[in-house]
């Protein structure tokens, strides 16, 4: 991928035959059950760090693989025209090489790794856990959208849970409603989706669509931590 610095970078692994960038963040402990995180639309921006951080704080090793190399939007037409141009297959390889850096990784405890993303990013949850099998032991996507979406979940394994707003423009909840019935049906996994009186974006705190819920955040993010400290092991 081509790289550009991103001072939010802290990492280094090895990706699709070359390497990727991102964010890690280690427990106070030293140690902990690893979770990949998955970045909006905006890129590897301050918000996501922060997640990356409060799961560290929760006891998780996290990491947020940089999938635009370094570049970060600010506006919704440049992180529109950001998505559009991710190539998906690189994408993907760069997640899945996370995967494998977290579950080689000394600090990491856990046999599987959780994975969490937001807007684009639950998309791409997905994906991962529809591409990953019994790499990914726990999947959480917060309104996921995006081309990264999976087309079939036959792949999967992990338990879902997922967290979708009942008044999000960019995904409706009717979609949100045939997807968790889809990935049950397909999968056969372990699935729980959580709807909320909330609009797309409800849990980014830095609120740039006008779209931040405290409560609905605070409530499905003890939902998160609890789910994936159940699962991911």
């Amino acid at each position: 991928m081509t790289h550009e610095e991103n001072a939010r970078q802290n990492v280094t692994f090895p990706s699709n035959g070359g390497h990727a960038h991102g964010y890690l963040a280690t427990p106070e402990s030293g140690s902990g059950a690893g979770v990949i995180v998955i970045q909006e639309w905006w890129g590897l921006d301050d918000h996501i760090v922060d997640v990356c951080d409060r799961l560290a704080a929760a006891g998780f090793v996290a990491l947020a693989p940089d999938l635009y190399g370094g570049k970060v939007a600010h506006g919704t037409d440049d992180a529109g025209a950001m998505m559009t141009a991710l190539p998906v297959d690189g994408a993907a390889r760069d997640l899945a090489g996370a995967v494998d850096y977290l579950l080689g990784h000394d600090a990491v405890t856990s046999k599987t790794v959780g994975a969490v993303g937001f807007c684009m990013g639950g998309g791409f949850v997905l994906m991962l856990a529809a591409q990953q099998g019994d790499k990914v032991s726990a999947a959480v996507p917060y309104y996921g959208v995006g081309p990264a979406v999976p087309d079939t979940y036959t792949g999967l394994t992990a338990a879902v849970q997922g967290h979708y707003g009942e008044r999000d423009d960019f995904y409706p909840v009717e979609d949100a409603k045939k997807q968790e019935a889809q990935i049950r049906e397909e999968s056969g996994a372990e699935v729980e989706f959580f709807y909320y009186d909330a609009a797309h974006a409800f849990n980014n705190d830095t609120d740039k669509m006008g779209t931040y819920s405290a409560d609905d955040a605070a409530t499905a993010w003890s939902r998160t931590v609890e789910f994936l400290g159940a699962k991911v092991r």
